[in-house]
């Protein structure tokens, strides 16, 4: 099958051929390469029209395919196609997936147990402080984290899988080489770097982040998952769409309640008045996708000591035994706010663990 790989890359190059004719050229002549030589008689037959059979002609006297292949290898970059046994699991799934799929870093078969986190490119800090600790009880049960890189709660879903030592997926809607937003350029080459996880695209090198791209971007995202969680979203936020892709996808939506007064909650409240299952701890996606919940593996985690008076605090009244929020707020005389932050940051640390929604407990 690795001689396969040029030949998909070719296909993939080739302006008005899409996963579509790619799928019928496969099943219709048996492989990538029969596709790639394949005749006018053949491809009139897969339904390509006369300016994508000009397009793959042009294309296969031109485009040196071993160079080609040769210059993503040198970059470390991997391709990804749909009939290779490295191609997701997940993502295989659904109706047409993207024949072609350029990797940098690595996935792995545990990345089978993903969710996708989407939301809001302006955060509140509520969405923030929840983004950090939901995203800590899935890491700590092995759960890969799947978004898109963008600003916003796509940001701290993958820094927060990262801090844990957990793995995530970050799928892009441009060329590898052309990270967006330019800012988290760093935190896409950590999760390479560090072994954590994977950045994909559907899109060769050098195409610049467009907005057509992000739709198709989403339903990748939606794809590589077993549910989708929104956790804070306008009513016409761009998340939104990933909703209607998992929704088609066969795949579990979930959402974040929100104040009623807040414009970034308006999507995700909507979205549970429609049935989406709502969410306020990990266990709920767990409990609906019928995952077990396992024993946390602290592996990969900072340990430290309290370090801030509210830490101190909030340590001196914690046992192994859980304790609400409500009332660890009762016994340190501090804002639910206040409490809810420095438990994420304690959890980060190893100190502390949700056990329950809103419930923690001392590590040790």
């Amino acid at each position: 099958m690795a001689a396969e790989e040029k030949y998909w890359l070719g296909l993939s190059l080739v302006s008005g051929i899409g996963a579509a004719k790619v799928a019928r050229l496969y099943e219709l002549l048996g492989s990538a390469r029969a596709a790639w030589h394949a005749s006018d008689a053949e491809l009139q037959q897969a339904g390509l029209d006369r300016r994508a059979r000009q397009n793959l002609v042009e294309l296969r006297t031109t485009l040196d395919l071993d160079g080609a292949l040769k210059r993503l290898k040198d970059r470390h970059i991997r391709l990804l196609y749909s009939a290779g046994e490295q191609y997701p699991a997940l993502l295989r799934e659904i109706a047409l997936p993207p024949p072609l799929l350029y990797c940098s870093g690595e996935i792995r078969p545990e990345d089978n147990k993903a969710v996708a986190i989407v939301g809001s490119r302006r955060m509140s800090q509520y969405g923030r402080q929840v983004t950090r600790e939901l995203v800590t009880e899935l890491v700590q049960q092995g759960v890969t984290i799947v978004s898109g890189l963008a600003r916003g709660i796509d940001t701290v879903a993958h820094q927060t899988a990262l801090e844990l030592g957990g793995r995530t997926i970050a799928v892009l809607g441009s060329g590898l080489d052309r990270i967006y937003p330019a800012e988290n350029r760093q935190l896409a080459r950590d999760i390479v770097r560090n072994g954590q996880g994977a950045i994909l695209t559907e899109h060769p090198l050098g195409t610049k982040p467009d907005a057509r791209h992000f739709p198709p971007r989403n339903r990748i995202i939606s794809g590589l998952s077993r549910g989708v969680l929104v956790i804070e979203a306008g009513q016409k936020s761009g998340a939104l769409i990933t909703t209607t892709f998992a929704l088609e996808q066969d795949r579990e939506v979930f959402a974040v309640p929100g104040p009623i007064n807040s414009p970034l909650s308006e999507g995700t409240n909507s979205l549970i008045k429609e049935g989406a299952t709502m969410v306020t701890g990990a266990v709920d996606i767990l409990r609906e996708l019928r995952w077990q919940p396992e024993p946390v593996n602290l592996a990969g985690r900072q340990l430290g000591l309290p370090a801030t008076a509210d830490e101190v605090a909030l340590w001196t009244h914690l046992t192994r035994n859980p304790v609400h929020v409500d009332e660890l707020c009762r016994l340190v005389e501090l804002p639910s706010s206040t409490v809810t932050s420095t438990l994420v940051m304690m959890e980060l640390k190893g100190l502390v663990q949700a056990v329950a929604p809103l419930h923690y407990a001392k590590f040790f």
